[in-house]
């Protein structure tokens, strides 16, 4: 089990922790699980998890394993109740986060298993793409859904979104995280060290 601790929060660059070593940022949806992933995979409290979709408005600097990466949690984006003016300052957030963080290895987006790919998603496989950096899903909520409704929401996501690493976790019945913690390291964080 990764050791996490909290460095920071941070909305500017000028905010965020010194440019060095290696990132991996987390987004998703409001309300996807993102904070119960990041827990799951530290086996602490360290993020906090609100029944509250579009909680989390800062981007959240975590240490993990010791210092050999950092796992950025950024807000969840698609929460209706924002205004114009907060959904602007998310994207701008967004995507100055995306663009400039010259350590930034890859980006992991966590998606409730029973939503289906949208522009949003798209709009994050932009940035990505444009940078050239690599995309994987992790979808979380799996203990909601039967064993073929599960592979029926994989093989539909793989299809629309052209992404090959899609993982399969419940933070409820803590399944499917030791897999996709090993590929992580092994594809992510090894390489980079």
């Amino acid at each position: 089990m990764p050791s996490a601790r909290f460095i920071k929060s941070a909305v500017h660059p000028h905010e965020y922790p010194p440019d060095r070593g290696l990132e991996i940022a987390i987004a998703g949806r409001s309300n996807a699980g993102k904070s119960s992933l990041i827990n799951l995979m530290t086996g602490s409290r360290i993020a906090k998890v609100s029944g509250t979709p579009g909680k989390t408005r800062l981007l959240n600097f975590f240490e993990m394993n010791g210092g050999k990466y950092t796992l950025v949690d950024m807000p969840g984006y698609g929460f209706a109740a924002r205004s114009g003016d907060e959904m602007h300052d998310w994207h701008q957030m967004v995507e100055s986060y995306l663009a400039s963080r010259q350590v930034l290895r890859g980006l992991l987006l966590v998606m409730d298993i029973r939503r289906e790919w949208t522009k949003d998603e798209d709009m994050l496989k932009g940035f990505t793409d444009h940078r050239g950096l690599p995309m994987a899903v992790v979808l979380t909520k799996s203990d909601k859904l039967s064993r073929n409704e599960i592979q029926k929401a994989v093989a539909a996501l793989k299809k629309k979104s052209s992404l090959n690493h899609v993982f399969v976790v419940s933070s409820l019945k803590k399944t499917g995280h030791v897999e996709f913690e090993e590929w992580l390291y092994e594809n992510w964080v090894k390489p980079a060290l």
